[in-house]
């Protein structure tokens, strides 16, 4: 919960014992004007110890529209704004009331408390003061009466601190400040400067979405947030915080100058993951591309375009995919953008770079399972290095269909068919036996899913050290029969084209 929320409450709770007393300070004088004026205090009051605050705030409008001499409705309404966290609408209702009523201490004790909140250290001093002089033993009084110093001597060291580009003693001292003056817009925008100073951002995001609900027309609050979020790189929470500045005034110039250029960030990241969920990797790139076109400089938004490209390229199969991820990680280095890039070595069969990445993912973050699996695929691929490479057998991609691994194996068995070199030199033949054999293998596994997947992870299907392996068969899969051994005889096939 945070320090204003804290604040409601506890002020919410101390207004309804003040409200309760009322009744023995009010003197009998102060009587409603109307049975009508009457309804509508009860009523608010009632909804007031409900905690229905917008509708108690309602009946207090209503009450002090019919009798605007009734001192009690604009207290009671003060009540309610501070419990809704709007100190500076309590004020005039609590100047109004001391107005009416200049010894009503339980008033003046309050407007000294939000005086106090605010900043307002001068304006609070007067009011605890004044308190003290008419109730010496006030406990509260004498408590915020003598903290007042002590803040003052605080914000003093600060605006030395800040002057001398001390940012770090400025925030601590600061932060100490506004653990009383906790409503103070000024000093919070103070604070975020600092932070923003420091690098600490997400810090001096807090500190300044509490002075846009504490300033009203704070567009400069909202686009310095807006900002910040796009410097983070976090494109679509910056579009929202400047939709708001244009809100209180669509003109604003500044704000609309950062809308159109965030706006074009997001539309194209937002169209890049359509395209990825539609598994459309190539128009996933080119989209992603457009982050890089409409923000040339900022390099976390930069890395986000570029993050996205890397794994869409990934996908995709693309040559260029190690140079974007490269890019990615030179901003940014994340563990999944490792692994993104080993993902793309191992395309390459660049066994040793991809298993560098993973160890590399695995040092940032010892539990990522992605890099755990990864690793282990590649250091079996590596294994396989010697051994046959399907892909590069039927010579295709390894994103390639099964449409395009029929062709491919239709054409490579045509060229390789042992029928073709039935006459020829010994060498030849075993050449051809062999490459046929190969390819048989291939079409074999790269057409059957399931096999498929186990030789993507690093598992040849067809080991002969495996079950799987020791079953197969080359001569069912594109041919019959070797008749007459080696060189006793014409070869005579039966060849199957699936």
């Amino acid at each position: 919960m945070t320090d204003l929320a804290h604040l409601q409450g506890y002020l919410a709770s101390i207004w309804l014992f003040f409200l309760a007393a009322e009744i023995h300070i009010n003197d009998a004088t102060s009587s409603l004007s109307s049975a009508d004026v009457d309804q509508h205090l009860e009523m608010g009051l009632r909804l007031l110890s409900q905690g229905q605050l917008q509708d108690a705030l309602t009946h207090f409008h209503a009450a002090i529209d019919a009798d605007p001499q009734n001192y009690l409705s604009y207290y009671r309404r003060a009540t309610v704004y501070l419990a809704l966290g709007k100190a500076k609408q309590a004020l005039p209702d609590l100047q109004q009331v001391l107005k009416m009523k200049p010894d009503f201490l339980a008033a003046r004790l309050q407007r000294g408390n939000v005086h106090l909140k605010l900043g307002n250290l001068d304006e609070a001093h007067i009011d605890f003061e004044d308190v003290l002089r008419r109730d010496p033993s006030n406990a509260e009084a004498l408590q915020a009466y003598s903290t007042i110093d002590q803040v003052r001597a605080d914000v003093r060291e600060a605006q030395q601190a800040l002057h001398y580009g001390d940012h770090h003693t400025h925030i601590a001292l600061l932060s100490r400040v506004l653990e009383v003056c906790s409503w103070s817009a000024p000093l919070r925008q103070l604070r975020a400067d600092s932070y923003v100073a420091v690098g600490d951002l997400i810090a001096a995001l807090s500190d300044l979405r509490t002075t846009t609900k504490l300033v009203t027309d704070n567009r400069a609050g909202h686009l310095q947030i807006a900002k910040l979020h796009y410097r983070l790189g976090e494109a679509h929470e910056s579009l929202s915080e400047v939709r708001e500045c244009l809100k209180l005034d669509q003109d604003d110039k500044q704000c609309h100058e950062h809308y159109k250029k965030v706006k074009k960030v997001v539309k194209a990241l937002d169209n890049s993951q359509e395209h990825l969920d539609r598994e459309d990797f190539a128009s996933c790139s080119r989209s992603a591309s457009k982050v890089l076109d409409a923000e040339p400089t900022e390099p976390a938004v930069r890395y986000r375009g570029l993050e996205r490209m890397c794994t869409c390229q990934v996908r995709e199969g693309a040559s260029e995919a190690v140079s974007t991820c490269t890019r990615a990680i030179e901003l940014d280095r994340e563990p999944r953008i490792y692994c993104e890039r080993a993902e793309a070595y191992l395309n390459d069969d660049l066994f040793d770079e991809a298993i560098r990445d993973f160890q590399q993912a695995l040092e940032m973050d010892e539990g990522y399972q992605r890099a755990k699996e990864g690793l282990g695929k590649a250091q079996k691929k590596q294994k396989l290095k010697k051994k046959r490479d399907y892909y590069k057998i039927l010579g295709v991609k390894k994103t390639a269909s099964k449409k395009e691994i029929n062709k491919a194996y239709r054409k490579l068995a045509q060229q390789w068919h042992p029928d073709n070199f039935a006459t020829g030199d010994e060498k030849d033949k075993k050449k051809a036996e062999a490459m046929f054999i190969d390819i048989a293998a291939a079409k074999e596994v790269l057409s059957d899913p399931d096999k498929r997947r186990k030789f993507d992870a690093g598992e040849d299907p067809l080991d002969p050290e495996s079950e799987a392996g020791r079953g197969f068969n080359p001569f069912e899969q594109g041919f019959h029969g070797f008749h007459g051994g080696h060189g006793g005889g014409p070869f005579h096939f039966k060849f199957h084209f699936n």
